[in-house]
């Protein structure tokens, strides 16, 4: 499975590479262009069993206040439905967010915020080839 919802500013793909792992990859700035339609995606996934969530935001510059906080809340309400939540960033302003939603959500160490290219990459192999 995968969906890509783009918009002039971003796009965000999200694949089921296995049925334990989703991996959404984030590029450019979310200002709130997709709406509610990605989480409502990984909803209908978690229909289908608990996984782990990587998130690819290498290429990202950024998300408004308003999509961090309903990403917070997402994966506030989520989190036990989840088996880790693991996240690349590649920008001081994106770690600071991810921290942010991470303090938040009330995650602590079941997300963890990579920024090393290389080490999430092994992460989610290493999750795919079970």
């Amino acid at each position: 499975m995968t969906r890509t919802f783009a918009s002039k500013h971003s796009t965000l793909a999200v694949t089921r590479p296995v049925p334990h792992v989703v991996s959404i990859t984030i590029s450019g700035r979310d200002g709130g262009e997709h709406g509610t339609a990605p989480l409502r995606l990984l909803d209908d996934e978690l229909r289908e069993g608990p996984f782990a969530l990587f998130i690819d935001a290498r290429d990202t510059t950024g998300a408004s206040v308003d999509v961090s906080n309903i990403w917070a809340q997402w994966l506030r309400a989520h989190r036990d439905q989840l088996y880790g939540i693991h996240m690349l960033t590649a920008s001081k302003f994106v770690t600071l967010t991810a921290d942010f939603v991470r303090r938040f959500a009330e995650l602590g160490d079941a997300m963890r915020i990579y920024t090393d290219g290389a080490a999430f990459d092994d992460a989610l192999r290493s999750m795919t080839q079970r």
